[in-house]
């Protein structure tokens, strides 16, 4: 899985870097095929955005959150995008 973080009026730190990897890390657990992720952090004024791209077998995922603070929203994009990968699972999955 290769995982591209791109920063829109934001530096993207070292600890920002880590924890978007480790993150985004659990979506590995539940597809196996994710081949490229790409996430891209902006700061708005008093908002934190993150929005993230997941090419998969087949597909391709979007999700993006807006918070006060940014490890939330990065939490929040997550859990989107996990959704998205569970349902794209279980529509692919043979039911018989």
């Amino acid at each position: 899985m290769q995982i591209s973080i791109t920063g829109h009026h934001v530096e993207i730190t070292e600890s920002l870097r880590v924890y978007v990897n480790e993150r985004t890390e659990r979506l590995e657990r539940h597809f196996d095929n994710v081949t490229d992720v790409h996430v891209i952090l902006t700061v708005e004024k008093l908002k934190q955005k993150a929005e993230s791209t997941v090419q998969i077998s087949g597909a391709k995922l979007f999700a993006e959150d807006t918070q006060a603070d940014m490890y939330a929203a990065i939490d929040n994009m997550v859990d989107k995008l996990e959704r998205q990968i569970i349902k794209y699972k279980e529509k692919t999955k043979s039911h018989r």
